[in-house]
Parts: C-alpha cells; structure tokens; sequence
C-alpha cells in the first residue's frame, strides 16, 4: 500500500497522507483550504513498515482505505504550569 505524504505550510508538525500522489479527490474542500498547498514530503510503501514515526500505521492505513486520506496532527503542546501545579498538590498530599 503506497501513500505520498504531504506537509503543511500552514500548520507546523501537520501532514496528510493520501493514497495516489497529488490526489486530493477524497479530502474536503474545507481541509485543503486550512491545510494550504501540500508539499510533498515523502511516498511511503506502507506495507513494508512496521510503524511511523508519529503516527499509528494500523490507523494510518484504515484512513487511508475508509476514507481515501489521514490527517496527522502534531502531539499537544504539554501544559507545563498544569504538570507543576499537580506535582505541587502531590507533594503536599504525600506530607500528611
């Protein structure tokens, strides 16, 4: 199963993969219009991998036959004041 990958210039860190390279039948107007113009990043074979870097291949390629495309987006950005405060709560929790 090939798929070309494609980044955003629009959004950092999202890509979106498609089955045939420059075939953007199958995503919605509206995605490609928040997407922007693809750029071509890579065509993968992604019968021959076992994983991908950020993304789960099993739903990669379920995407990819359900609905034609797969949209990565990137990790959530960590809330670091959020982790600190709970760890705060934590160590007063464990003092008493």
């Amino acid at each position: 199963m090939l798929s070309a990958v494609y980044r955003s210039p629009r959004k950092e860190g999202t890509y979106l993969y498609v089955e045939k390279r420059d075939d953007f039948s199958k995503v919605p107007p509206a995605l490609l219009q928040t997407f922007g113009q693809p750029l071509l990043i890579t065509v993968l074979n992604l019968a021959k991998r076992e994983h991908l870097a950020q993304a789960d291949i099993e739903k990669v390629k379920a995407a990819l036959l359900e609905q034609g495309y797969y949209l990565q987006l990137p990790p959530p950005v960590e809330d670091l004041l959020a982790t600190h405060k709970a760890a705060l709560q934590q160590a007063e929790v464990n003092k008493e």
